[in-house]
This record gives C-alpha cells, sequence and structure tokens, in this order.
C-alpha cells in the first residue's frame, strides 16, 4: 500500500520547483429557491470564501431561463461555479441529459466562471459544446467513488481518462474506508502539482475529513466549505467559516507542519479549536486537526513523515500507543497510557502521559479554591478517590492520586480489568453494578474516565439515576465531588 511518506517528503520539493496559487475556499449554495441561491452567494462572500458552487439540482422547479438570469445576475459578489449533478453522481437530477446539458451551456453564457461535468457524460458534452465555451469559463470534469478510495495507480488512470475528455480541471472526490485511504490522495494531488495539472482532490465521510483541511499543503486547485452546519453538500464537510478561521487554511503549505487528536470518537473534541489557535498566536506554521482513527499502528506507519509532527491520543488508543512509540517516557510505561507523541528530528516517536498531571492538578485546584487546605500537602492526600474506567485515562488517574496519597478504589464494567489495574496501585476494585451499592464518605473524589457521556450521548451517566443513590451523592460535600471526564 502507498502511504503518505513519499507525499509528505515530495511537497515541499515540488513547491519549490513550481509556483502555485493558493488552494480556494468554495461554498456550495445548496437552497431551494433561486433568490435564495443568489442570496447564499452573498452570504459565502461575507464569510471569506474564494467562490461558491451553485447546486442547480437542489432547485425546485428549476426552470433555466427563469432562474439562472436571477442567480448569476450581475455584479456577482463571487465567481461561480454551476453544477447540474445528476442522482446517478450522487446529485437529485433525474431527468434526460440533453436539458442539463443546455442548462450547463446557458449558464456558461451568462458568465459562469467555472462548469461541472461528470466524467462519464464528458465526452459527449463536449461534443456538444463543439468549441462554444467562453475563454473566460473553465470546465470542471469530476469522477465521484461513494464507496471507497481506489489504489493510486487507478486514480493516476482515473486522472489521465478526465485530462483526455479536455478538461480545465480535474476534480476526484473518493470515500474513505479508513483514514489511511487519504494518503493515496494526497499522493495523486502531489502528483498533479509536479506536472501543472490543476486538480480538486478529496475524500468523503469523517474519516477523510482531513483531506478537506490538508489539502492545501498538497497543491489541491479547490476546498469546499458549508455556508454552515447543516448545509453540507457532502458528507463531513467543515464549514467554511471552520475552514477560513479554525484550520487557518489559508496559511497552509508545503512547509505546514501537521498535529492532530487521535481519537474514535474524535469529532466532538475542542483540541483543534484550542491548538490551533496557540499555533497563530505565536506565528507557528502548522495545523491541528482531528484524525478518526480505527488502526492506531496503520495511521502511525502510513503517517511517518516529519511533516506529521505530533499527536494528541485519546479514547480508545491510549493504551495501544504505548506498543507504538519507539521511545515510551518512564511515567507513561508505569501508567500503561501514552496521550501525548511527538516526532523526533530522527523521526521516531516518544510517548507521553499529561493526562494525571491535568485531571490530578485540576482537581487539587478545585478543592484549594472552596477550602482552606494546608499548601506544604495535596489536598488528595488521605481522601477517598474513586475512578470509573480502567482505560488509559483510567490508569492515569488512579496512578495520580495514588502519588497525591489518595485512598484509589477502582471501578470498572468488566471486573477482571478493575482488579487489574486496583492490584497495580493497591486498592480495591470494584464493578459497576457494585458502585451502585457504595456508600460515598465526606469529602470523596469520584472520577469518570469512560466513554459514557461522551458526545453524542451526553446525557447517559456511567453511575444510577435512581433516587435514593442521588441521595447518597448529595450527601458528600459538593464542592468536592469531582466528576472528571477525561476527553
Amino acid at each position: 500500500m502507498a502511504t503518505a511518506m513519499s507525499v509528505s517528503s515530495a511537497s515541499p520539493a515540488a513547491a519549490a520547483a513550481v509556483a502555485r496559487p493558493r488552494t480556494l475556499v468554495c461554498v456550495p449554495a445548496t437552497a431551494r429557491a433561486p433568490r435564495e441561491m443568489a442570496a447564499e452567494l452573498a452570504a459565502a462572500a461575507a464569510l471569506g470564501a474564494d467562490l461558491a458552487e451553485l447546486r442547480l439540482d437542489r432547485l425546485a422547479g428549476f426552470a433555466p431561463r427563469r432562474d439562472l438570469p436571477v442567480i448569476l445576475a450581475e455584479p456577482r459578489p463571487l465567481p461561480a461555479l454551476v453544477t447540474y449533478r445528476p442522482k446517478w453522481e450522487g446529485g437529485e437530477y433525474e431527468g434526460d441529459e440533453e436539458p442539463r446539458f443546455e442548462a450547463l451551456m446557458l449558464a456558461m453564457e451568462l458568465g459562469a466562471e467555472y462548469v461541472d461535468m461528470e466524467l462519464k457524460a464528458a465526452n459527449k458534452f463536449m461534443r456538444l459544446l463543439a468549441g462554444k465555451k467562453p475563454e473566460n469559463c473553465k470546465l470542471i470534469v469530476s469522477s465521484h467513488n461513494y464507496e471507497n478510495t481506489p489504489s493510486v495507480e487507478e486514480l493516476a488512470d482515473l486522472v489521465a481518462q478526465i485530462q483526455a475528455t479536455g478538461a480545465d480541471i480535474v476534480k476526484i472526490a473518493t470515500t474513505a474506508t479508513e483514514i489511511v485511504d487519504v494518503a493515496r490522495m494526497f499522493q495523486i494531488l502531489v502528483h498533479c502539482q509536479e506536472k501543472q495539472v490543476p486538480i480538486i482532490g478529496l475524500v468523503m465521510n469523517e474519516r477523510g475529513f482531513i483531506s478537506r483541511v490538508l489539502c492545501p499543503k498538497y497543491g489541491a486547485f479547490l476546498t469546499f466549505g458549508s455556508l454552515e452546519k447543516g448545509k453540507e453538500s457532502s458528507p463531513a464537510q467543515p464549514t467554511a467559516a471552520d475552514l477560513i478561521n479554525l484550520y487557518n487554511i489559508r496559511q497552509i503549505g508545503p512547509d505546514t507542519k501537521v498535529f492532530g487528536i487521535i481519537g474514535k470518537p474524535v469529532g466532538h473534541s475542542k483540541s483543534p479549536i484550542l491548538h490551533n489557535e496557540a499555533f497563530r498566536s505565536v506565528g507557528f506554521n502548522a495545523v491541528y486537526v482531528p484524525f478518526l482513527v480505527d488502526d492506531l499502528a496503520k495511521f502511525l506507519n502510513t503517517y511517518s513523515t516529519p511533516d506529521f509532527a505530533g499527536f494528541s491520543c485519546t479514547i480508545p488508543h491510549k493504551e495501544a500507543a504505548v506498543r507504538c512509540c519507539d521511545e515510551v517516557d518512564p511515567i507513561a510505561r508505569d501508567i500503561g497510557a501514552v496521550n501525548t507523541m511527538v516526532r523526533r528530528p530522527d523521526g521516531k516517536l516518544v510517548g507521553y502521559n499529561t493526562d494525571y498531571v491535568g485531571a490530578i492538578s485540576a482537581i487539587e485546584d478545585g478543592i484549594r479554591a472552596c477550602q482552606l487546605t494546608d499548601p506544604t500537602t495535596s489536598p488528595l492526600a488521605g481522601r477517598l478517590f474513586v475512578v470509573i474506567g480502567a482505560g488509559g485515562a483510567g490508569k492515569a488517574l488512579a496512578y495520580g492520586a495514588k502519588e497525591k496519597g489518595a485512598r484509589v478504589v477502582i471501578a470498572n464494567r468488566t471486573f477482571a480489568r478493575a482488579q487489574e489495574l486496583a492490584n497495580l496501585i493497591g486498592g480495591p476494585a470494584l464493578t459497576l453494578a457494585d458502585l451502585e451499592n457504595y456508600h460515598p464518605e465526606e469529602g470523596m473524589i469520584l472520577a469518570n474516565t469512560t466513554a459514557i457521556g461522551m458526545h453524542p450521548n451526553v446525557n447517559e451517566t456511567p453511575l444510577s439515576k435512581r433516587p435514593d443513590f442521588s441521595v447518597k451523592l448529595q450527601n458528600v460535600e459538593p464542592q468536592l465531588l469531582a466528576v472528571w471526564k477525561c476527553l
């Protein structure tokens, strides 16, 4: 399987050899009425987009000669990319081809800067066009694969087929079955950049999300961002505002370092907000993205160049990360979980655990804020500290609490896992059923480190919602009952 290694190492050299334009941000306009679609064009301009895709197949009762002059009226706030996608290529148009072709030709006459035509119909459309395409209009010939991402060789053949139609711009959209599929698209982008072939190359769904943010690094012609959440034109499409403001896409280039959070699920994480703002504030040429990863070892083997410079690691990969790192910090090895991986200049990954420091410090600060404590000792010393969960985050909190002198109890759905961790830290183990009958004591700490209660099921809890159990918890000093969620 091809990997991202050749992609990452090739892109800076390619960029040095070829002066390339900035990757454009295109906002799909998906309204059902012409005037609303024209308004979306103006809204996209206000967001800072470079152009708008007008999805004619989304219009209700679309009549080209009546509606196109409304949508394409001059002066337009943005260049227009006109798409009339048939149902057989993932769109909504179900009529004959001739009226569809005529509508796109009319869009050209009315000044559309770009028109998108599917590869399967491109040759027929080109014969009908027969040299009538205005000089200021670029033809995008597109191919969409809603099942998978083919091999690099197959993708290269597809590029050649699209070029053979006379396309000005190649567009390929595939689907990720796993995140490593995106590496193949990155390789194709680099190949086309070296050959000076304008290309739009994207991988759909959440596992392909990074293709939409990182494509400027590899020379893509444009990427798509929705006008707002709920108006996406394809699965897992980010908003244009996030592309521009959160991921700082205008600054992403061949030398941009890539960082991110590895997890499953991962879309709920606020880490990109925190880290990208930090990078921006210090002028560091880097971007931080979410990586939805199924197989950690395969992911790290694929994205293994210095450009992929470091990762945060969350549920369920923290324990596997210990085995995947070339070196592991002694504390992380003792805990048995890694939540931070740093790639050294020699390419080796070094694993650390910062969960225990962050979580324990926050709990200590919370206690100190609500009562007087001895500044020379930890306020956790001697307290009962119940950890729910025996995974990577649970191990970190149990280790940290034990180091601070707490009396640690481990509760887990699977008792064997609870017992294994409890034996390591020298405390008792409980099942979640046992926890139902557990008697809290004054000043205890309760720490939930499981996935229960995570997005999107934020109202779930590993604790019983029975009234009698709630009363037990209410009898504990509320300031000292810390329910800590390690994300």
